[in-house]
């Protein structure tokens, strides 16, 4: 029953991760916290949560919850099977949930007075989380009468909102930190709408820790206004942390309950140098003070700087684009990406935009002194909630450990994929001899009688049907030769086998190796470029005695001018010993982020008139960890044009093991017909997926020369009850001279698909045109879209 009780509240957490913007974590992120072995000791430690990471309430927007709400009911029923509070006592349970009401009711009243509506999106989060931490700490028998309480709260705060008794007493303090100059102590006045702390516009003004306090709407702020930090440098950041230890002395006694980090948001661009000192905050006081953090961007009515398209870009777009830079640097000092601290936007200009009651008003029509209160206001309740329910916060700041995965459909899927054999001078299946060694009904080359080749002057004199005719006994007599041409080459590699294995007695030197002559490798395909000299030869690279073949990996789409060089491939195929082959091959991919390493090693045995065993070891990094798979095939060729390739894997990610195993057989039907069938099945997890395809390939008359072909597929995989069936198309051929085309599609029963046409020709210039649609859809796009932006500017 323990163990139900864990993962109930583990699944709790576990989604609560998922919150877009928590609003706030632990209140006492300045008091004397227990050590980290002494949470671990703790008999509780494992079953709290803090109340910043409860998950959101799919219907937040709404505001209100009801009775008869299916979610809340569901969460009714996993609180029922946990027992969280180890308390025997009715009066040590109830004592708690008796504050959360006060507490809420105080909140409502609050609301009432700031004029805000329980349908707000942030009022809505606040109250869900409440909700639902009540409903985690309440005993079984408290249940019932959670939602009664609800109700009951919001019942009281109108008649004690309405009656001003008892009177209201909520204070709130808050710490204000910041560099020097950024409008830490010009916000303050522009709160109390009167000069409570000294501003210079010149040089710092405030040059010592101090308490600001007054009253708004009836609610007592005190400020503890601080001396402004300078920016970072190596000669600042000893004053910086004095500045930051005098304030945590000075906070010790009495901690904040919301923290203010001011920046200027017309000073903001891409070469934000500040993140020293966030990283020096972040080790004063702890990765926790990011939790009760709002971010105050001051200077809020700047001049917005112009876009690509000559225009001034679009406030929220501008506000965005800055507010995103320092929350990645706070997420790179706590390292960190799920925090996200809340946003409030301040303007102090006293030529600022007021509307009909005298209120200061953003850009974007927002009154930011009322929005500033409601924030400061929602960081506390779900603080002080947290420190009644005694919720300590599980959820710590830091690097996250990968709990991540695999998927079973996409390994199962990985492992039906056809393999290759490590030695490619070996036929893939034995079967592709099969053209080669039976095509004796085609005409022979050297048969055929001469043919004068013509000019390219004399070409033009010939009529038009002369000239396909021309061209046609050209193409006949090119396929005809290459087809000699692998004949040959299979012939002798046969001849090469049977000479290994019958050596003559007298030649003594019939097994010495000769080292290969060193040549060139063809020129890698790059991205085009508008230098005037194509840098090839950066991309060459040759093939030596050593087996060894290193080639840089080019990125495809790169930026003009670049080198292009995205990581390193290296590669080798060997013959250990008499039909033993191995291969090894590995890829290395580097940036400034991302480290990313993919290896396959391979070995065969194959009997020249039996079977082929094969074993293989693949290696794959997924982010910062790194998968194991290890995979072994077994290809029995029982008939001629028969196939049956059975073999099994394992694979190890993290202390997690995957295993499967698959059955596929290949049946050729003379030289033009290819049918390929497998099944398979992975188990790990506890999860088992199976699945299954069928291919039918249609090869061309000239294979395997001319690689024309037509395939039709049908896969079936099953997974978790649910069962995604797919088709799929797929032909190469050449509708005409100096053409190619190869389309491939897919569908399956999710209606989930896609098509590729792919066309390419050395004479048909006039299919290049087709590019120009997609070229006019995308200029008559953008014109739309700056259209809209002046119309924006215009209405604005």
């Amino acid at each position: 029953m323990k163990g139900i009780r864990d993962w109930v509240f583990t699944q709790v957490l576990s989604k609560s991760v998922a919150s877009s913007r928590p609003l706030s974590g632990s209140g006492g992120f300045f008091s004397e916290a227990p050590s980290l072995q002494e949470q671990s000791d703790d008999q509780g430690s494992s079953q709290t949560i803090g109340l910043m990471a409860l998950s959101e309430s799919p219907d937040a927007s709404s505001g209100g919850f009801h009775d008869n709400d299916p979610h809340n009911s569901q969460q009714q029923i996993l609180v029922e099977d946990s027992n969280i509070s180890d308390d025997s006592s009715d009066r040590k349970r109830i004592d708690p949930l008796a504050k959360i009401e006060d507490l809420q009711i105080k909140f409502l009243r609050l609301l009432q007075r700031l004029g805000q509506s329980r349908d707000n999106l942030l009022v809505a989060k606040v109250l869900y989380r409440m909700h639902l931490a009540t409903l985690i700490r309440a005993g079984e028998s408290d249940l019932k009468t959670v939602n009664l309480r609800n109700e009951r709260a919001k019942r009281m705060a109108r008649e004690q909102e309405a009656s001003g008794l008892p009177e209201l007493d909520y204070p709130i303090k808050i710490l204000v930190l910041g560099k020097t100059g950024v409008g830490k102590s010009a916000t303050i006045n522009s709160i109390f709408d009167q000069p409570k702390a000294e501003t210079n516009a010149f040089c710092p003004a405030t040059d010592c820790i101090r308490e600001v306090v007054g009253t708004v709407n009836g609610i007592k702020l005190t400020f503890i206004d601080t001396p402004g930090f300078l920016p970072s440098s190596m000669g600042n950041i000893r004053r910086n942390r004095k500045i930051m230890l005098s304030v945590k002395r000075f906070i010790r006694r009495s901690p904040p309950d919301v923290v203010l980090y001011f920046e200027r948001l017309d000073l903001i661009n891409m070469g934000y140098s500040d993140f020293p000192l966030l990283k020096l905050m972040t080790e004063v006081f702890g990765s926790a003070i990011w939790f009760n953090t709002i971010l105050v961007m001051t200077h809020s009515s700047p001049t917005l700087p112009e876009g690509p398209n000559g225009y001034p870009v679009s406030y929220e777009s501008y506000v965005k684009l800055c507010t995103d830079l320092v929350q990645h640097y706070i997420h790179q000092a706590v390292s960190d990406t799920r925090l996200e601290s809340p946003i409030l936007l301040v303007e102090n200009d006293p030529q600022c935009k007021r509307n009909f009651m005298g209120q200061n008003v953003l850009p974007n029509g927002q009154v930011w002194k009322s929005q500033f209160l409601l924030l400061c206001i929602c960081t506390k309740v779900l603080a002080d909630a947290n420190a009644l329910l005694k919720f300590r916060d599980s959820m710590e700041l830091g690097p996250v450990s990968n709990n991540r995965l695999p998927s079973l459909p996409h390994l199962l899927s990985s492992f039906l994929r056809h393999r290759s054999l490590p030695n490619p001078a070996v036929p893939e299946n034995k079967m592709d001899e099969v053209p080669l060694s039976d095509d004796e009904g085609d005409d022979d080359y050297d048969q055929l009688p001469s043919i004068k080749i013509l000019t390219k002057s004399q070409f033009n004199k010939l009529t038009k049907s002369q000239k396909k005719a021309y061209l046609d006994e050209l193409e006949y007599r090119e396929t005809l030769y290459m087809k000699k041409q692998l004949k040959e080459e299979y012939l002798r590699q046969k001849e090469s086998k049977l000479s290994e294995e019958k050596p003559l007695s007298g030649d003594d030197n019939a097994n010495d190796d000769v080292s290969p002559e060193a040549v060139q490798l063809p020129d890698m395909a790059i991205p085009p470029s508008f230098d005037s000299d194509c840098p090839v030869h950066r991309y060459r690279c040759i093939v030596t005695n050593e087996q060894w073949l290193a080639r840089p990996v080019l990125d495809p789409h790169g930026w003009d001018h670049d080198v292009g060089f995205d990581g390193i491939n290296l590669e080798t195929a060997l013959e250990v010993r008499k039909n033993v082959f191995a291969s090894v091959m590995g890829q290395m991919n580097k940036d400034k982020h991302d480290f990313n390493v993919q290896s396959e090693f391979a070995a065969a045995y194959v009997d020249p008139v039996g079977p082929t065993y094969s074993v293989g070891l693949d290696l794959q990094s997924t982010g910062k960890d790194l998968m194991y798979t290890a995979h072994s095939n077994a290809k029995l060729r029982s008939l001629k044009h028969n196939v049956t390739d059975c073999g099994v894997s394992l694979t190890s990610f993290g202390n997690k093991y995957y295993v499967g195993a698959k059955l596929e057989d290949t049946i050729l039907m003379g030289q033009r017909m290819k049918f390929v069938m497998n099944a398979g099945r992975m188990e790990g997890s506890g999860q088992v997926a199976y699945g299954g395809s069928f291919e039918a390939t249609f090869r061309g008359s000239d294979y395997p020369v001319r690689n024309d072909s037509v395939s039709l597929s049908m896969t079936a995989l099953s997974f978790n009850k649910e069962t995604v069936i797919g088709g799929g198309f797929q032909s190469e051929f050449r509708p005409m001279r100096g053409m190619r085309l190869a389309i491939n599609g897919n569908i399956n029963s999710q209606k989930m698909g896609q098509v590729s046409v792919k066309m390419s020709s050395s004479e048909h210039v006039e299919f290049a045109l087709v590019a120009l649609f997609s070229i006019c859809k995308a200029l008559l796009r953008r014109m739309a879209t700056e259209n809209r932006d002046i119309e924006a500017l215009e209405g604005g």
